[in-house]
């Protein structure tokens, strides 16, 4: 049936659309903004998804990488990959780059000079990170008893997923892309409960047995053959302000967790403290001062090599 021409527009998309225009111009005026020329500044969700989809096939071919790809392929595989993903990175940076121009001092290297670098040198990290991979998969099927075989682990684990998603996220941290890097950190967060802030130092040998749950602060420094359990967390206990009461940010305020510490489930460790070289931090405890290494913590009591010592644990403020 033909609408009469007399009818009224059924969703009045006309005033919708100049009330949302009046919306975005009152943002653009707060944030010092009036235009945003150029067309679309921002790196994009979806093409982050895709190039991290294509850094798994080509970190691990035969594993994730395509159904019909046979091992005598695997290096022509890898490099048609990278090829495209890393030209699609390339774009990527460069809008992040631009992005940042406004918000910061003027930089005198052009944004296509400083991109390139920044993508090549992330291409030139790619074999250092499938060795922490290697030994993230080996600390996940040497310390649970439930694994098969370190496929199964490789296939099936949400904790070594959000460790692939943060050994990328975090070196492109640390190539000065940090909007590229949250966001890769957050599509792993987005499939498998785990977030890890990109800026968070993780040594080899890092498992998450389940994960569900799990926090991870931007300035936390986690060392070697550490292992967590589900719905840990290493948070900020306190946020300073400056003298106009604003947030002061980028300052250490994460645990450091030293080598073959074990956190159990339900624990939280909060503030700049350090759990000491094989400390074990046993389920559901509040952890706000340092642990000495080799200690055991529970909720009733700090152990250090078999003698007690019962101590109330401080609650997080």
């Amino acid at each position: 049936m033909n609408r009469p021409e007399n009818r009224a527009p059924l969703f009045e998309l006309d005033h919708v659309v100049r009330e949302l225009a009046a919306v975005r111009q009152s943002w653009r005026e707060a944030q010092q903004r009036t235009t945003e020329p150029g067309g679309r500044e921002l790196p994009s969700r979806d093409a982050l998804a895709q190039i991290i989809g294509g850094l798994r096939g080509a970190l691990f071919p035969m594993r994730l990488g395509p159904l019909d790809l046979r091992q005598e392929s695997e290096d022509f595989y890898v490099g048609h990959t990278l090829d495209s993903v890393l030209h699609a990175l390339l774009a990527q940076i460069r809008l992040e780059l631009t992005h940042q121009a406004r918000q910061a001092p003027y930089e005198a290297t052009p944004f296509d000079v400083r991109a390139l670098r920044i993508a090549r040198a992330f291409g030139h990290s790619l074999a250092g990170i499938r060795s922490l991979l290697d030994s993230d998969v080996t600390a996940a099927f040497q310390g649970d008893p439930a694994a098969r075989s370190v496929d199964e682990v490789l296939l099936c684990y949400p904790g070594v997923l959000a460790m692939i998603h943060h050994r990328v996220a975090h070196r492109l941290y640390q190539l000065g892309v940090p909007l590229l890097a949250r966001l890769v950190a957050e599509l792993a967060h987005e499939r498998t409960g785990i977030d890890i802030h990109p800026g968070a130092s993780i040594g080899p040998g890092f498992f998450i047995d389940h994960g569900t749950g799990v926090v991870i602060g931007e300035t936390a420094v986690i060392g070697q053959r550490v292992r967590l359990y589900q719905a840990v967390t290493l948070g900020a206990k306190r946020f300073p302000v400056d003298a106009e009461g604003k947030l002061q940010k980028g300052l250490p305020r994460h645990p450091v967790v030293e080598d073959d510490v074990v956190i159990y489930a339900g624990a939280t460790v909060l503030g700049r403290v350090t759990i000491g070289r094989g400390a074990t931090i046993g389920g559901n405890v509040w952890v706000t001062h340092d642990v000495a290494p080799g200690s055991h913590v529970s909720q009733a009591s700090w152990r250090h090599e078999g003698q007690a010592t019962p101590a109330p644990l401080e609650l997080a403020s």
